[in-house]
């Protein structure tokens, strides 16, 4: 691919629809998923998939910058796709590598900071190399942020994440009674990533397959049947547009029949248990649990 080939900004003929700012999720993740199957239902190699699909992403960036998405998350290769064959592991690592310098100046060129997210052990140096080169090309830049999940697991950044936590604890450079979710997420890989809002996989699967497990725990998801080769930035508009449509509550509810509710949520009988003698409290009070 090169720069000539890449999609325009902006499509002839086709406009995203209008959402309200407050209807429109500012972070969208997505589950590239279904290219090598795409390509065997072609009488194609799986490789050709990976190739189709890794164009695509940047119609499907493009998209996200006109309809207003602020930051965008595409899993890339995850921890587990090392278990792929030794053929396929190469072709994505270096078609991956080959890439990056033509996206990164594409994206570039659309105002779009890019970051890699994911782990450095097994990565291959040279794709290495690209993603810290792009991170610091578009470093500076302003409009989408388009994190690039390329050896990524949700369940290894937590645990990175854990240890990273308890080596400063047993250090004296954190107290164990102070971490909270806050503390967690300052030792992610990237603290500043906003909660995704809107999960999309493509492929015809219904899972989330270990990816930004911490940041999407309140994602609305979207399943798409389309094979990520024939996702494109329409379809992207769909998903915001069902997103729109949705009500998100965050635990809470607000009870439409019953229009006068109590006032607080306290226990009734704290009163009376109040009045218990210090014999008669748990021998754990004052533990964490009960903070």
């Amino acid at each position: 691919m090169t720069v000539e080939a890449a999609p325009p900004l902006h499509r002839p003929g086709l406009t995203p629809p209008v959402l309200p700012a407050a209807s429109l999720p500012q972070h969208v993740a997505v589950v590239m998923d279904g290219n090598g199957r795409w390509a065997n239902a072609r009488g194609l190699p799986r490789t050709e998939g990976h190739r189709v699909g890794e164009a695509n992403m940047l119609d499907v960036a493009a998209g996200a910058i006109e309809i207003g998405v602020k930051e965008l998350s595409v899993y890339a290769f995850s921890t587990e796709n090392w278990r792929r064959s030794p053929g396929e592991v190469r072709f994505i690592m270096g078609f991956a590598r080959k890439v990056l310098r033509v996206q990164r100046d594409v994206l570039n060129s659309w105002n779009v900071r890019l970051r890699w997210i994911g782990r450095t052990p097994r990565l291959w140096k040279s794709v290495l190399h690209e993603l810290r080169e792009a991170e610091r090309v578009t470093a500076h830049n302003t409009g989408l942020v388009l994190n690039l999940c390329i050896n990524y697991g949700g369940r290894a950044e937590i645990a990175d994440a854990t240890r990273a936590i308890a080596e400063d604890v047993a250090a004296g450079r954190l107290k164990a009674s102070s971490i909270n979710e806050k503390t967690i997420q300052r030792y992610l890989y990237s603290p500043t990533m906003r909660d995704v809002d809107l999960f999309i996989r493509t492929g015809d699967e219904q899972r989330t397959s270990n990816f930004l497990m911490w940041s999407s725990s309140y994602a609305e998801l979207y399943f798409s049947p389309l094979a990520w080769p024939d996702f494109n930035r329409t379809e992207l508009w769909k998903a915001c547009e069902a997103y729109a449509g949705r009500e998100r509550r965050y635990g809470g509810a607000v009870d439409k029949v019953l229009h006068e509710e109590p006032t607080g949520a306290e226990d009734p009988e704290d009163d009376e248990a109040s009045a218990n003698t210090q014999d008669d409290l748990p021998h754990n009070v004052g533990s964490p649990r009960d903070s």
